[in-house]
């Protein structure tokens, strides 16, 4: 009795707060006395009024469970807890609940109610936690209470909340599949949240509840594809699983139209001597076949599924770069799949669980497009490391890589194997030399010779699969090797596997004509033995005897009725039974019936030789990477994968209706505040439009003209500043303003020449650039302003007056226009005067200042929308213009070049119908009649990209083409400048810190410390406007972004060494970390 106090007490004294766990002495008798109690110390700490003791002790209960430990009888200790006002210990709660809930389904209900008050705790994962705890409790009484907190859970704020309630949907539907309905509405809203951290769990509830639905995917196809790449690594699988099967419901196949060529590739091409043989009815009828098949024209969403899905080949995670390759092997034109290879190559460097899987996808892939892999032949070679399941993968993988080129150095690769010391892996290469004769006749003989020389083999498993693939070489050429069949006849003596000695019969009695005087005497020996065979080789031995009773009777009689009789009376079914229908086939009687007058064609009829085939050539019905394609068998799940559809389905089901922009009364309010800065961005496209404008600031813009050309950096920087006080509710008087709008409109003229010149050398550089087209990145060089299109926006439109007209299109050639070095230089004295109101409070500010502030942006050359070549003869670029879009403000002003370069007008130039990712709208231009030869013309578009940098993808229509191009914008150009003052800059900055302030340190190169380079930089990098500040190495800019008016507050901290901080301030944190990158990129190239 005095074991149990020993014990305690040794307990007692070895308890400290860093163990995680007691032990106890065996010697104590402590593990074998009824009254002991495990974990007393873990119950105590939990019973305290102590935070700090429970938090230790839950602890040490989660590392228990960590290692695998056994804590069930904890929990009612707990549960108890989960009420617990410390935050730490209820989440260390909840992790031990979600472990236990399952198995102590009785005691969680009693905290049920705990639970639902946990659904409405306001941290995040304390409200995970109940719903996940909530859904493991599989009691079908409780289904109501989770159906409410799911859909709870689904509008919640957090998306970790959302995601939670996501995993929780398929728990419910496998407790009670009624509520199928109510979960497919969760599942439906779900799909619309455009949060990353949702998607992947969200389309697994998808898959789980209601896979047939597809009409629930169809809104949401673009934002999945879109999403995909920042999605984690689990939900990516998942997500392309799904589309990759909703792509085969929704497009046409890519491969459709090459069958026919497959057909006939020569035809198809150059044509061969044998069809033109056949006149031209065969070519007419090959021609109205290739005409009846319409044209395939793939649709852009299944372009853009196949585009969203390519990066992701590099992704680290091998399940991600698998769900890739099989989406291209069963999606992409035939032309695309090629790139998928290397990726799957990468993957054979990994584990062996990896390769495993890897292989058996390869080995499929590679019947089907061996060209595929054929440059990573070496790839494929075996490693002695390799485990055998790997080894016989590659053999498989090289047998169907072999062809006429490379079968010598896979033949050599072969006899290396089969001196290895694993015999499965030797059995399978034999089998593989085999397959490598079968489908290339020109090595045939040579494999049959290598083959021939293992039979001298020692190990006798070598011989004996040496002469299973033997006997299937030899029935497809028998009168040439009857030396062969002789010298496995000789073996019978010593091969003992049951599968050789029956080939050699099988051999021996299918061709016995060719060997007559060896055949009789290997019945002899085989009917000595006939007891001691095994069932495979009695039946061989039985067909050799009644094929040699049919054609040697002769000598073979007796041996034969011998065999019979002996087989009569043997223990296997199976042989007694063949005996006696040969004896009765064979052997003339008066019961015999008509087919024992056929018996001879019945046993030698000529039998068609084996095909060896892959054993992977019919797994590719199987969805690759899939499980049941790894089993080749349908595992419990799956999903089968469609067929491509003969017609193609409407694709506008996938348009989403994006509602019109709804302004609050303070945006209304800041918009009109910006109006200014818009009216006179549109006064700089030169003399129509400063025709257009008020005779009176007319007639002042002129009185200033000759004091604009000295002084525009000043007058630019009083514009600025006029503005932003015109913006912050009149502090200048209506005249000033006037009077400098005036005055910035002349000045904008005649700076607009030298920028014209530029533009007009470029533009020819750009319609002759081979660069890559539509879909292409945009570097930050593409990211400048250029002011001459703003002049071009005016030729599509038709002018009402004929003058202003015809001196528009002579701003290209820029011959009637004086150079600016001419004008005469007015005194310092007029802006001074004009502006002392406007400098005070600048004293401090450097004089670089002035002329960055006024200095245009330069702009860069055009971008490539569609190469002539692939346009055939019709070149597109496009800038974009930092105007404002007449149509709409929100919207990107983009500048389209046309250029007709072949030797026909082109008619009809429009936009086609777009289909446009949600939120995503364009302006189209007018349709532009007819373009002729060597002809330019420009439009202007108006694109909302909705502050996200996705690409605007659209078609340009002629009257007789299609041309799929894309618009991709820089961030930079996703907003436009705001004049503010110093202080203002300052309480706005303010107001955006925390996660909405982004910071990067960099270090600035030597040729990019002045004022004017830097601010060249930045500003052509993003469309800010420059703030005034008081210090010389600091630097301000301020935007708005064009669709929602979010403020972009940019700093850059220079200090004199080089080293610098830039800090950029938005509401739209993704926005501000793309801006930082590309302004850090541009400042240190």
């Amino acid at each position: 009795m005095s074991a149990a106090p020993a014990y305690s007490e040794d307990k007692g004294s070895s308890a400290g707060p860093g163990e995680p766990e007691y032990g106890h002495d065996p010697a104590s008798g402590g593990i074998f006395s009824s009254d002991y109690k495990r974990h007393d110390d873990l119950k105590e700490m939990l019973d305290t009024n102590k935070d700090s003791l429970k938090l230790e002790a839950m602890k040490r209960i989660v590392a228990m469970i960590a290692r695998g430990k056994n804590a069930s009888d904890l929990f009612p200790a707990v549960v108890k807890n989960v009420a617990c006002k410390n935050i730490e210990v209820k989440k260390l709660v909840y992790v031990y609940l979600v472990r236990y809930a399952e198995e102590q389904q009785d005691l969680a209900l009693l905290s049920i109610s705990t639970f639902q008050r946990g659904l409405k705790d306001p941290n995040q994962l304390i409200r995970a936690s109940a719903l996940r705890v909530l859904s493991s409790i599989r009691v079908p009484i409780i289904v109501p209470i989770m159906m409410l907190a799911i859909k709870e859970a689904a509008s919640d704020m957090s998306p970790y909340v959302r995601k939670t309630a996501a995993h929780a949907i398929p728990k419910l539907y496998s407790l009670d599949s009624d509520q199928k309905d109510q979960l497919i509405e969760v599942i439906e809203k779900l799909l619309a949240d455009k949060t990353t951290l949702v998607a992947g769990s969200v389309v697994m509830a998808f898959e789980e509840v209601c896979p047939e639905r597809i009409d629930l995917i169809h809104k949401n196809y673009r934002k999945l594809c879109n999403l995909l790449i920042d999605v984690e690594e689990w939900g990516q699988v998942v997500i392309i699983s799904m589309l990759t099967r909703y792509a085969r419901t929704q497009f046409l196949s890519p491969t459709q139209n090459e069958s026919l060529l497959e057909e006939n590739p020569e035809k198809a091409f150059y044509g061969s001597e044998e069809d033109e043989a056949k006149g031209p009815g065969s070519e007419a009828a090959a021609s109205t076949a290739m005409s009846a098949r319409k044209p395939y024209v793939m649709d852009p969403d299944h372009r853009l599924l196949l585009r969203n899905t390519k990066p992701l080949l590099q992704s680290r995670s091998a399940a991600v770069v698998m769900a890739v390759a099989q989406l291209y092997f069963h999606l992409a034109p035939k032309a695309e799949v090629g790139v998928i290879a290397k990726a799957l190559v990468r993957l054979l460097r990994s584990h062996s669980e990896v390769q495993y899987v890897v292989l058996q996808n390869v080995a499929t892939m590679s019947i089907k497009r061996r060209g595929m892999f054929e440059p990573y032949l070496k790839s494929f070679y075996i490693r002695s490391t390799d485990p055998t399941q790997i080894k016989i993968l590659k053999l498989e993988v090289l047998t169907n890589l072999a062809n006429e080129t490379n079968i010598p150095t896979v033949l050599r690769e072969f006899q290396t194997y089969i001196r290895s010391m694993d015999k499965d892996f030797v059995a399978a290469t034999i089998q593989a030399i085999g397959r490598c004769a079968t489908n290339i006749g020109r090595v045939r003989d040579t494999c049959l010779n290598g083959l021939v020389q293992l039979l001298s083999n020692r190990d006798e498993l070598v011989v004996a699969e040496s002469v299973v693939v033997i006997k299937k070489l030899l029935q497809m050429q028998p009168a040439q090797h009857g030396e062969i069949i002789k010298h496995l006849a000789k073996l019978t003596d010593n091969i003992q596997v049951p599968m050789a000695r029956a080939s050699i019969l099988w051999l021996i009695g299918e061709y016995c004509e060719h060997v007559p005087r060896i055949a009789p005497d290997v019945l002899r020996k085989m009917a000595k033995s006939f007891t001691a065979e095994e069932d495979i080789v009695k039946l061989q031995v039985i067909n050799l005897a009644a094929k040699l009773y049919l054609t040697n009777s002769k000598q073979t009689k007796l041996l034969t009725q011998y065999v019979l009789s002996l087989a009569k009376y043997d223990q296997n079914y199976d042989i007694r039974d063949r005996a006696r229908f040969t004896r009765q086939l064979i052997v003339p009687s008066e019961q015999g019936g008509a087919l024992s007058r056929h018996a001879k064609k019945l046993f030698l009829a000529p039998k068609p030789a084996p095909v060896l085939e892959s054993s992977f050539k019919d797994r590719d019905h199987f969805q690759l990477g899939s499980l049941s394609h790894l089993l080749n068998a349908k595992a419990t799940g799956y999903q089968e994968l469609p067929d491509w559809p003969e017609e193609a389905p409407d694709p506008s089901v996938r348009n989403v209706e994006v509602p019109e922009w709804t302004k609050c009364s303070n945006r209304e309010k800041r918009k009109e505040k910006e109006k200014p800065f818009y009216s006179d961005s549109e006064g700089e496209s030169g003399p129509t439009e400063s025709a257009d404008s008020d005779p009176e600031s007319e007639s002042e813009s002129d009185s200033k003209s000759s004091s604009e050309s000295g002084s525009g950096e000043s007058s630019s920087e009083s514009d600025n500043k006029d503005q932003d006080e015109d913006e912050e509710k009149g502090r200048s008087s209506e005249s000033e303003h006037s009077e400098e709008e005036g005055k910035k409109r002349k000045m904008k003229k005649r700076k607009k020449v030298p920028e014209g010149q530029e533009g007009g050398s470029s533009s020819d550089e750009g319609s002759d650039s081979s660069s890559s087209s539509s879909e292409s990145e945009m570097t930050s060089e593409t990211e400048e302003e250029q002011v001459e299109p703003a002049s071009w926006r005016k030729k599509t439109p038709p002018s009402s007056k004929s003058a202003p007209a015809a001196k528009e299109i002579s701003l290209l050639d820029l011959e009637d226009f004086t150079p600016p070095s001419v004008q005469p230089v007015s005194p310092p004295t007029v802006v001074s005067t004009s502006l002392a109101a406007d400098l005070e409070g600048l004293t401090l500010t450097d004089s670089p200042l002035v002329p960055s502030l006024l200095s245009p942006v330069l702009g860069v050359g055009r971008q490539e929308l569609l190469h002539r070549v692939a346009g055939e003869g019709l070149a597109v670029d496009y800038t974009f213009s930092r105007q404002p879009f007449s149509g709409d403000p929100h919207m990107v002003s983009v500048h389209i070049h046309f250029s007709n370069s072949s030797d026909t007008p082109i008619k009809g130039l429009h936009v086609g119908t777009p289909k446009l990712p949600a939120g995503i709208s364009i302006q189209e231009f007018p349709e532009i009649e007819s373009l002729a030869p060597g002809e330019s013309a420009t439009a202007v578009m108006g694109f909302n990209f909705c502050d996200s940098t996705q690409a605007a993808n659209f078609q340009l229509c002629t009257q007789t083409r299609q041309f799929y191009v894309s618009i991709q914008p820089p961030v930079g150009e996703l907003m436009a400048p705001v004049f503010m003052s110093e202080n203002e800059f300052k309480k706005e900055q303010g107001k955006l810190t925390g996660m909405n302030e982004i910071t990067e340190k960099l270090t600035l190169p030597d040729t990019c410390r002045s004022d004017h380079v830097v601010v060249q930089k930045v500003t052509a990098t993003a469309n800010l406007g420059r703030v005034p500040c008081g210090t010389s190495d600091e630097y301000r800019f301020a935007g708005r972004t064009l669709t929602s008016g979010s403020l972009v507050l940019l700093t850059l901290d220079a200090q004199p060494t080089g080293a610098a901080q830039l800090t950029v301030n938005s509401e739209k944190m993704v926005i501000g970390t793309m801006l930082v990158k590309d302004v850090v990129q541009a400042l240190t190239q």
